[in-house]
């Protein structure tokens, strides 16, 4: 949850904990008006709990790689002189500038210079 919508969920929350409520009870409350607003303090109460127990959003994830070294891969392995990871890693960007060259040899291997994000 972003800041602004928690902000804006607490000030609701503390709206409705202190108006309504209070008026009712202010008013010489009648059984139901109490029942009524002590019902309407522990939603307001209970969704200012949830907004402040929300965990803080993910930050965006920056990969980069400069002036690598070369990645060589044989005999059906796998190398990298950029960025390489999994695919669900959240939003972000990837920067890559001077890898090293990539070279594979023999089947099944793989070499790789830029940006692979695979899934």
């Amino acid at each position: 949850m972003s800041r602004a919508l928690k902000t804006v969920v607490a000030a609701l929350a503390a709206a409705a904990v202190l108006s309504t409520p209070a008026v009712w009870l202010l008013d010489g409350p009648g059984p139901g008006q109490f029942v009524g607003a002590t019902v309407q303090a522990a939603t307001g109460v209970a969704a200012l709990v949830w907004a402040v127990l929300q965990g803080r959003p993910t930050p965006a994830v920056h990969d980069s790689a400069e002036h690598t070294g070369p990645a060589v891969a044989t005999g059906g392995g796998r190398a990298s002189s950029g960025v390489t990871g999994p695919a669900d890693r959240g939003g972000g960007s990837a920067t890559v500038r001077n890898t090293g060259a990539a070279d594979s040899d023999g089947p099944g291997s793989r070499a790789e210079t830029g940006v692979h994000y695979y899934r």
